[in-house]
C-alpha cells in the first residue's frame, strides 16, 4: 500500500469515526468537497497544508493520517 492509499484509508476511517460527511469535513477544513472526495479515493495527492487542515478539522495529530495499518499476523 503506497502512502497515498494509506492516507486515503485513514482519512475515511477517521471521518467516519467522527460521524462527519464529506461535506461537513470539507467545510471544517475549508477545502472543496470534490477535492476531498478525490483525496479519499487516492486519486489526488494532499499537500502538507491540506494534511494539516484535515488533521485540525478531525481533531487528530497529522501523523494519524499517515500511519500504516497494523500488519495482520497469522491466525492459529
Amino acid at each position: 500500500m503506497d502512502l497515498r492509499e494509506v492516507f486515503a484509508t485513514n482519512l475515511r476511517r477517521l471521518r467516519h469515526a467522527k460521524g462527519l460527511s464529506q461535506d461537513d469535513l470539507a467545510y471544517e477544513a475549508e477545502i472543496s468537497r470534490s477535492y476531498l472526495s478525490q483525496i479519499e479515493k487516492g486519486a489526488f495527492f494532499a499537500s502538507l497544508r491540506i494534511v494539516g487542515k484535515l488533521a485540525t478539522a478531525l481533531d487528530v495529530e497529522p501523523v494519524e493520517l499517515l500511519k500504516s495499518p497494523p500488519k495482520r499476523g497469522r491466525q492459529r
